[in-house]
């Protein structure tokens, strides 16, 4: 399965966050829109980074609670691991596990077009068995 396949099962829209809001900003916004991660970006269609919650978490423990109100570009993985849309889920899969990584936007031409996370390609990979076994049966039981 193809990254695009993958991406039309998902809302389309990828919550970004601008490098100079503030770490309390960005919490906010994994909250409201229920994630683990946003996409650093100055104007919504260039990646700059990555923020997750174990960024926050991490700088926490290390710096202490001042951390809350620093911008998001102190905190960030500057160095973004990404895919494009005619990528194969399985090579997505490889980069994920080697690189530990939990997300990983998907860029097409220079501009963000959608992100995927592990939950959404464990999903994927259990549609794909769910469906397997149903055919199993089909076949089985029309014999």
């Amino acid at each position: 399965m193809r990254i695009d396949a993958l991406l039309e099962r998902k809302s389309g829209k990828v919550a970004t966050v601008r490098p100079e809001a503030s770490v309390t900003e960005a919490l906010g916004l994994l909250a409201e829109h229920n994630i683990g991660a946003l996409v650093v970006s100055t104007d919504g269609s260039k990646v700059d980074g990555i923020v997750s919650e174990r960024d926050v978490v991490r700088r926490l423990q290390d710096t202490g609670p001042q951390i809350l109100s620093g911008q998001v570009s102190a905190i960030m993985s500057s160095e973004v691991h990404t895919c494009a849309p005619s990528a194969e889920v399985d090579s997505l899969v490889e980069l994920m596990t080697t690189r530990r990584i939990r997300h990983v936007p998907v860029v097409e031409d220079d501009r963000l077009v959608g992100i995927v996370s592990i939950g959404d390609v464990v999903k994927s990979r259990m549609d794909e068995l769910e469906a397997d076994r149903k055919a199993l049966e089909d076949y089985i039981y029309s014999r």
